[in-house]
């Protein structure tokens, strides 16, 4: 059996609370964190099609994560 592994690393002026949001949604082979600006993302699996499944899944929340503490961001700069 093949092992699967690959790094997603993507910027971010929020890292901490993109990571944090990112990582309950995190499955079993999937481990989150922040470094100083970037958010880091290690995948591993066995099955291609799981693992491709994962990242797509990830690259949504990314965005949506990212959107979210983008806009708490923003608004507690208005406060």
């Amino acid at each position: 059996m093949i092992q699967i592994e690959g790094t997603i690393t993507t910027e971010s002026a929020r890292a901490e609370c993109v990571a944090g949001a990112l990582a309950p949604d995190n499955l079993s082979g999937m481990e989150t964190t922040a470094a100083v600006t970037a958010v880091v993302t290690t995948v591993r699996g066995d099955h291609l099609r799981s693992v491709t499944a994962s990242v797509d899944d990830y690259l949504m929340n990314l965005a949506i994560a990212e959107d979210v503490c983008s806009y708490l961001h923003e608004k507690s700069d208005r406060a």
